[in-house]
């Protein structure tokens, strides 16, 4: 493991960070704010805008880009348009200045699974985009060590400067809660995590194996099997998520996934207490909340996302 992280148990679930976090009072003290839904009438118009703020980050900023794509639906529209884009040669001087990363896996898995989120991306950008961009970086699976795996992710994503661009969802959970990246409630995690490693539940397995059929995945039955044989969850944390410069949400599946509506509702309108311990139950409770101490945050989503 990198010497400057430090291990944190929570449970059976084990985070890693900088020593020392990010205390209550300071979680506390970080300003909350609004999400407001940015409704477009299709999903091929959610991938349309996500590729403009791509375009609009690269017309910004000067030199390489950072980027962390998000899996399942939320991003497909995005991975066709950028796929097609790719084995044209328009955008290849963009292409050659992004930094690529993903955002969570689950393990252990062998890489080439049709449920991998690399085989997702594969299938979608297509192998000109992934020889036209600069780099590419994973979180692995089939290793013996994943806390070693983690620790290096984390210091290969700090050594190109930091995220200027992330992808996010919106996972359902029970009672209206969600997750974000992979962070579930529960597993304790806190201002200070970079990255997790979290016990699997049979809930978020159905939900991942759901929206890969869904959307289209090119899976085996025998595929289907070892990603129910999965255990753990490798997910970057909040300190990750807080430190993007810019965060672009989308949701696009409501009707595959029917908790997100109100999963989505519980987001915008829960008052974040700025009591230290209550604020921190909150977000244990309901991790998508972290997304409300963000202040760049753009939240697109289908119409069906919405309820009274």
């Amino acid at each position: 493991m990198s010497t400057n992280l430090s291990r944190r148990v929570v449970g059976s679930n084990v985070w890693l960070g900088y020593s020392p976090s990010t205390n209550g009072n300071e979680l506390a003290a970080l300003p909350v704010y609004p999400i407001i839904p940015d409704v477009l009438p299709t999903e091929e118009a959610v991938g349309q805008a996500m590729l403009k703020e791509i375009e609009a980050l690269a017309a910004t900023k000067q030199g390489d880009l950072v980027i962390i794509l998000l899996g399942g639906r939320g991003a497909q529209a995005l991975h066709r348009i950028w796929g097609e884009i790719a084995r044209a040669s328009s955008a290849d001087e963009l292409l050659a200045r992004l930094h690529v990363f993903t955002q969570d896996a689950l393990a252990p898995m062998r890489m080439n699974n049709g449920f991998s989120f690399v085989r997702d991306f594969e299938r979608l950008l297509g192998p000109d985009f992934f020889r036209k961009v600069k780099s590419f970086t994973s979180m692995r699976t089939d290793t013996q060590n994943l806390e070693e795996e983690l620790s290096s992710y984390v210091d290969k994503l700090e050594a190109v400067g930091g995220i200027d661009l992330l992808f996010l969802g919106l996972g359902p959970e029970a009672r209206g809660a969600s997750h974000l990246a992979y962070i579930k409630p529960g597993s304790g995690s806190s201002a200070g995590d970079l990255a997790g490693m979290i016990p699997i539940s049979s809930s978020i397995l159905e939900h991942h194996i759901k929206k890969f059929i869904a959307g289209g995945s090119n899976v085996t039955e025998a595929d289907q099997a070892e990603c129910r044989a999965a255990t753990h969850i490798l997910t970057l944390g909040p300190a990750v998520i807080l430190s993007a410069r810019r965060i672009v949400q989308s949701i696009v599946d409501a009707s595959t996934a029917p908790g997100k509506p109100e999963s989505y509702k519980n987001l915008r309108e829960t008052e974040l207490s700025a009591n230290p311990d209550e604020r921190a139950a909150q977000l244990n409770d309901n991790p998508g909340l972290w997304l409300r101490l963000h202040p760049n945050v753009r939240s697109l989503v289908l119409p069906d996302v919405l309820i009274d």
